[in-house]
C-alpha cells in the first residue's frame, strides 16, 4: 500500500499504508470521471498558460496538449482503464495516464503551480455550465408546449379551486398559464445561475494564488468563462454555484409536483378533466380496469429526492472553516444527481402535456351554478349597492337555493326579488360561465383576451 502511495498526487509526505477501507472511502473517480472531458480542456488550457508564462517549452506543451487529447479519446471510446487505488479522483487519473502516454518527466510539469482544489471547482464548473444549457434548453420546450396548448384550447371552460373546492369558473388555459408562468420565472432564474456557475477558478492554486503569473484571463476566456472568481481562498472553496443550483432545482422540482398534483387529480374518474396517454400511465398488476398516473406520481415523488439533495449539501456546507476541506468532494454526487432528476423530470413533464387528451365536455359539466355566486354579487355592486352588503345579499340567495332544493339558476325572479328588490328581471343574465369568465377582463384575468395576453407574455420570456 505504501508503494501505491508513492504514486499518489501527494504520497511523498506519507511513509505508512491506508486503510483499504479508506482508500475506498476516499476515492472519487467512480463518480467524478463524468467529468473527464472538463478536467482535459482545463489542463491543456493550464499547460499553455504554463508555456506562455515560460514554465513549459514549445515542444513540451505539445507533448502535453497531443496526449491529453489522446487520453480523452480513450475517455470518448469507452478505453479508459482505471487502476484502483492509484487513481483516486479524476484528476490523478488522467495525469497518471498522461505520463504513460509521454513519459514522467514531461507529464510530471503540467501540474506546476496547480492544486487539485482549484481543478475540480474548474471541472464542476464547466461542466455544469454545459448541463444547465441542456436544462434551459429543456424548460424551453415544455414552455413552448405549454403557451401552444394554452392558446389551442383557450375556450375550453372549467371549475376554478381554492381549499380544493369549486369556486370560480375559469379556462382551462388560465390553468395552464398560472404553471407556465411560474416555470418561466424558474426560467429566469436558470438564466442568473448560469452566470453564476460561469466564473473561473482555476490559477487560484491550493489557496494563496499561482507563483509563476500565469495569465488567469486567458486561461478563463479559452474554457468560456465569463470572468473570474477575484479570490483565490474563496474561489476554491466556494460551492455556493452547487448549492443555488440544488435550490433552484428544488424550486422547479415544487412547481412540477404541484403541477403533477393537479393533474392526478384532474385525471380521476371523478373529475375526468384529462386523460393520460398509454405511454406515461401503467396498469394494475390485479384490476385490469386501472389506468394509474404513474408519470406524474414520480414526478411528485423525484421532488421530494430533489429537495434532499439540497437540504444534505446546504448542512454539509454549514459548518466548514474557509477555504478547502475534503468535505466539499460531498458536493459532486447530489449535482450529478439532481442534473438527472431535474433534467429527465421536464422531459417526462412536456411529454405528458404534450400527449394529454383534454375533454372539455366533462369541464364544463363540473361547472355548478354556486360557483357564480360572487358574479349574483357583482351584479348588484354596478347598481351601486357596497360590496359588503351585496356579499351577503348573494349569501342569501344561495341559502335559499339550498333550502329550496333548487340550483341558484333556477331560482325564480320573484324569488330573488324576495331577497331583495333591487334585482331586476335581468338577473337572468347572471347566470352564464361563459359571460363570468369574460367579465374577469382585467391583466392576469381569465378572459379570453387576458389569457392570450398571458400567453404572449411567456412567449417573450422564453426569447
Amino acid at each position: 500500500m505504501a508503494e501505491k502511495q508513492q504514486n499518489m498526487l501527494w504520497g511523498g509526505r506519507f511513509t505508512g499504508g491506508l486503510d483499504p477501507l479508506m482508500v475506498a472511502y476516499n476515492e472519487s473517480i467512480y463518480f467524478d470521471q463524468i467529468l473527464h472531458k472538463q478536467d482535459i480542456l482545463g489542463s491543456i488550457a493550464f499547460a499553455r498558460a504554463n508555456f506562455n508564462a515560460g514554465i513549459l517549452t514549445k515542444e513540451e506543451f505539445t507533448k502535453i496538449e497531443t496526449g491529453l487529447l489522446a487520453v480523452e479519446a480513450e475517455w470518448a471510446a469507452g478505453k479508459f482503464v482505471i487502476q484502483p487505488g492509484i487513481d483516486e479522483d479524476i484528476h490523478t487519473a488522467n495525469e497518471r495516464r498522461l505520463g504513460e502516454i509521454i513519459g514522467k518527466d514531461v507529464a510530471g510539469k503540467l501540474h506546476t503551480g496547480r492544486s487539485r482544489n482549484e481543478q475540480i471547482a474548474t471541472d464542476m464548473r464547466l461542466w455544469l455550465r454545459d448541463e444547465l444549457h441542456k436544462i434551459e434548453g429543456f424548460l424551453v420546450s415544455f414552455l413552448k408546449v405549454t403557451a401552444q396548448r394554452a392558446e389551442t384550447e383557450v375556450d375550453y371552460v372549467m371549475p376554478g379551486y381554492t381549499h380544493l373546492q369549486r369556486a370560480q369558473p375559469i379556462r382551462w388555459s388560465h390553468w395552464m398559464m398560472s404553471y407556465g408562468l411560474a416555470f418561466a420565472s424558474d426560467l429566469e432564474r436558470l438564466r442568473e445561475v448560469i452566470k453564476r456557475v460561469n466564473r473561473s477558478p482555476l490559477g487560484c492554486g491550493a489557496l494563496a494564488g499561482n507563483p509563476f503569473g500565469i495569465d488567469r484571463q486567458a486561461m478563463a476566456t479559452e474554457l468560456g468563462f465569463d470572468s473570474l472568481l477575484w479570490n483565490s481562498m474563496g474561489g476554491v472553496a466556494d460551492r455556493d454555484f452547487v448549492a443555488e443550483f440544488l435550490q433552484w432545482g428544488s424550486m422547479l422540482m415544487q412547481h412540477i409536483s404541484r403541477w403533477a398534483e393537479d393533474l392526478i387529480i384532474y385525471s380521476t374518474a371523478e373529475f375526468g378533466f384529462v386523460r393520460l396517454a398509454d405511454a406515461y400511465s401503467t396498469g394494475s398488476s390485479l384490476m385490469p380496469q386501472k389506468k394509474n398516473p404513474d408519470s406524474l406520481e414520480l414526478l411528485r415523488g423525484k421532488s421530494g429526492r430533489a429537495f434532499g439533495h439540497m437540504a444534505g449539501f446546504m448542512m454539509t456546507l454549514k459548518g466548514l472553516p474557509s477555504t478547502y476541506n475534503k468535505d466539499l468532494q460531498e458536493s459532486v454526487e447530489p449535482m450529478l444527481d439532481h442534473v438527472k432528476t431535474v433534467g429527465d423530470s421536464i422531459q417526462i413533464a412536456e411529454g405528458v402535456l404534450a400527449t394529454l387528451a383534454t375533454q372539455p365536455e366533462k369541464m364544463r359539466a363540473a361547472l355548478d351554478p354556486f360557483m357564480l355566486a360572487t358574479d349574483l354579487a357583482d351584479y348588484l355592486v354596478r347598481k351601486g349597492v357596497p360590496f359588503r352588503e351585496t356579499h351577503h345579499i348573494s349569501g342569501q340567495c344561495v341559502a335559499l337555493s339550498e333550502a329550496t332544493g333548487t340550483p341558484m339558476n333556477e331560482l325564480t325572479y320573484e324569488q330573488l326579488a324576495g331577497v331583495d328588490p333591487r334585482f331586476e328581471k335581468d338577473i337572468a343574465q347572471v347566470f352564464n360561465y361563459d359571460k363570468s369568465v369574460e367579465m374577469r377582463s382585467a391583466k392576469g384575468g381569465t378572459s379570453k383576451a387576458c389569457v392570450l395576453e398571458q400567453v404572449a407574455v411567456l412567449k417573450s420570456m422564453l426569447e
